[in-house]
Formats: C-alpha cells, sequence, structure tokens
C-alpha cells in the first residue's frame, strides 16, 4: 500500500489508541484479596451460614499416617493435587438460624493458628450478622482451631451474649490435671490452650451428653477417636437433614478416600476410623446432605461409598435460597 498522509494519520491514530489501551491495563491494579467467604443455603426452614475462617497449610511427614507408608499418602496427595510435606486444612463455622436463634457450631481459630486463618469475623460482618445476637455456641471438641474464636487475642469474649456449651466427656478429658500431666509435651500445648480458653468462663458453660438435642433440630451424635469427646450434629428441619461431620475426617481427598487410615492427631486411631465408617455409612445411605469442617469450602455436599472409600461430590453453589 502506498504511503499516504491519510494512512499515515490513520496508522498514528491506531497506535494512540493501542498505546492508551495497553497504559490503562497495565495501570489497573491487583484486587489482592477474594470476596467474602460466605455461603447460604437452606435445610427445610432453617437458614444455615457457612463462614470461612481460612487455611492452614499443615505441616506434614512420615508420620502423618500411623498405619500406611508415606508414599501411599504421598500418591493420595499427588492425586489431589497438594504437595507432599503441607496438608491443606480450610476451617469453616456454621451458623444456624432457626428462626427463633442462631446458633453457632464451633468458633474458628480466632485468628490465633496460621497466618492464613483467622478471617471469621470480617466475614460474619460481611454476612451482615452482629457477634452479639448470637445465641448460642456448641462446640465439637476442644482443639484449639474449634474453639480459639471464642475469645479474642486479648482474651475478649467475641460472642458476649452467647451460651457457651460442650460436650461433657471432652470437657472431663481435657480439663483434667491426671491427663494434663501425663501428655506429651505438644499435647499439654494443647490442654494448656483449653485452660486459657475456659478457665475463668468455666461458670458460663454448659455442658452436654452427646445424643441429645441442644436447641430445636440440633442433635448431637457421639463420635469419639479423634477426641475422647468428639461429637457431630444432625440439624432436621421439615423433611431435610444435614450431617455436620466436625472432624470425623479432615481433607475429604485424603481421609474419605482412605477412611482406614489413623491421622497422627487423632487420639484414639482405631475409634476414629470406626466413627468415621460409621458416620459417612449413614450419609451415604440415607444420601444425606453432609457438612465437613475441614472440607473445601462451602464445604457442603454429598458422600458416595466406593469400592475402598467414599467420594465426596459438593454441592453447585445456588446464589437464592
Amino acid at each position: 500500500m502506498p504511503l499516504t498522509r491519510r494512512t499515515l494519520i490513520a496508522g498514528t491514530a491506531a497506535a494512540s489508541v493501542a498505546a492508551h489501551i495497553d497504559r490503562a491495563a497495565a495501570e489497573t491494579p491487583a484486587a489482592g484479596t477474594a470476596t467474602p467467604g460466605i455461603y447460604r443455603y437452606k435445610i427445610g426452614s432453617y437458614e444455615l451460614t457457612a463462614l470461612y475462617d481460612g487455611i492452614w497449610y499443615r505441616p506434614i511427614g512420615d508420620s502423618f499416617i500411623r498405619n500406611a507408608r508415606f508414599a501411599e499418602v504421598e500418591r493420595a496427595l499427588d492425586l489431589a493435587f497438594m504437595p507432599h510435606d503441607k496438608l491443606a486444612t480450610p476451617f469453616t463455622t456454621l451458623i444456624v438460624n432457626t428462626g427463633k436463634k442462631l446458633v453457632l457450631l464451633d468458633t474458628g481459630t480466632g485468628g490465633q493458628i496460621a497466618p492464613s486463618a483467622g478471617v471469621l469475623r470480617d466475614n460474619i460482618a460481611a454476612a451482615d450478622i452482629d457477634p452479639k445476637a448470637v445465641d448460642q455456641i456448641v462446640i465439637s471438641h476442644f482443639h484449639p482451631d474449634h474453639i480459639n474464636g471464642i475469645k479474642d487475642k486479648d482474651n475478649a469474649l467475641i460472642f458476649p451474649n452467647a451460651e457457651i456449651m460442650v460436650p461433657e466427656p471432652e470437657w472431663a478429658f481435657w480439663m483434667d490435671d491426671g491427663n494434663l500431666n501425663a501428655a506429651a509435651a505438644d499435647l499439654k500445648l494443647t490442654f494448656l490452650n483449653q485452660r486459657r480458653i475456659f478457665a475463668d468462663i468455666a461458670k458460663q458453660v454448659t455442658r452436654f451428653q452427646s445424643g441429645k438435642e441442644v436447641a430445636p433440630g440440633i442433635e448431637t451424635l457421639p463420635a469419639p477417636g479423634h477426641t475422647p469427646g468428639h461429637t457431630v450434629f444432625a440439624i432436621h428441619s421439615g423433611e431435610q437433614s444435614l450431617l455436620v461431620l466436625s472432624d470425623t475426617a479432615q481433607h475429604p481427598a485424603v481421609f474419605a478416600r482412605h477412611p482406614d487410615w489413623q491421622a497422627a492427631f487423632d487420639i484414639d486411631g482405631a475409634a476414629a476410623v470406626a466413627t468415621r465408617k460409621r458416620i459417612f455409612d449413614r450419609a451415604a445411605a440415607d444420601r444425606m446432605l453432609v457438612t465437613g469442617y475441614h472440607f473445601p469450602f462451602p464445604a457442603c455436599g454429598h458422600l458416595i461409598k466406593t469400592a475402598s472409600g467414599y467420594e465426596h461430590v459438593p454441592v453447585e453453589w445456588q446464589p437464592n435460597l
């Protein structure tokens, strides 16, 4: 094409527009954050709000699983697209709005476990829930990632008006001085953490026996092994039910697919395996909706029984309840 004044002007204009577009794109800063971790769904007339508290990449090694070679564990981690030296451990708490009460099941890490966790309070605010409006806290067990969110780092109650309910066998085990004195050094830290959380509010804590309702439609089920008083929850409303798995399994890509594996953090590995199979068999047979505290957010879905274990099938994200 011969170079003319018209083609020269057109070329210059096009180059100017392209430069402007490139410059505009280059000057758009990255957001650096995602949207709040909130997911709402319904069980009968109850509205449930799953609240993300972040994630911890738990360091692991060849002693992580007591009854499996680490090469097998590495293979499972490969299939789940996870590194061999860390277990992805998300934290998802659940608020149940029964229409008369706001009930919080477990309280998250309180920002006291890992720098990548501790966003529960931000997500509660984003969900337009006032912590002062929470009527009841029900704890599944006393590991720090479930109870530390009762208090902030300055020891102040985060949910000041909530009745705190804990499993009686859990309280009996962890608050026993004999068990504290006999514990290994790393487990002693867990005992001391529980005393930090509960010692000055012991009179405000209600203890329950698993197997009973703690609120209308919220049933507690004994699930020992992970800890002596470990508890799961069955939420019933109308014709619908949800099984809250607590810590019967950590990441499902590892522990649902390999239900016989005994994790080093389970106090009684054999009992934890028996509990896992019993609870998972019920969920799969009854086609129940389930939510797992350490399942990938929003942590709810279904369990399918396979020839060797179970497979977790996440729910589809629903924009409308």
